[in-house]
């Protein structure tokens, strides 16, 4: 996973430029990433989306993540006088960790923030080796 992202502001002005996103062209999610013992976190801000507008797809080690903000429903009277929300289709996709046991990802939806914590996996966690010796006294012949 990349650390820093060099091209974030570039592709923020580009889809304020480029409008809302769609399936084919959906816009990006700002994220965070970090571990916290023994599981990765990565929570992604999606406030006014609907949990069940939410799409996370794990094929080997991609993890996707799709969400489609639609407009409020309002009356045809209605005129709009500012609209700075985003809509449309967002979409993250990370490439994760060997390391990681993606069988294992749980997803949890709470005050418009995605977070999904993934298991660190049981053959990537520290663990210690015993050394065996063969014998207190070895003589050596000469």
């Amino acid at each position: 996973m990349m650390r820093t992202d060099p091209f974030r502001e570039l592709d923020r002005l580009a889809q304020h430029l480029a409008g809302p996103g769609t399936w084919s062209r959906p816009s990006a999610m700002p994220m965070d990433a970090y571990r916290d013992g023994h599981e990765y976190v990565i929570a992604f801000d999606l406030p006014g989306i609907d949990p069940q507008a939410l799409d996370i797809d794990v094929e080997r080690n991609m993890l996707t993540v799709k969400a489609e903000r639609r407009p409020l429903p309002r009356s045809e009277s209605a005129q709009t006088e500012l609209s700075e929300r985003p809509q449309g289709v967002f979409s993250r996709q990370i490439v994760l960790a060997d390391t990681l046991d993606t069988e294992r990802i749980s997803a949890d939806y709470e005050a418009g923030v995605l977070t999904l914590r993934i298991p660190i996996a049981e053959r990537a966690k520290p663990r210690k080796i015993s050394v065996r010796s063969a014998g207190a006294h070895k003589e050596l012949d000469g």
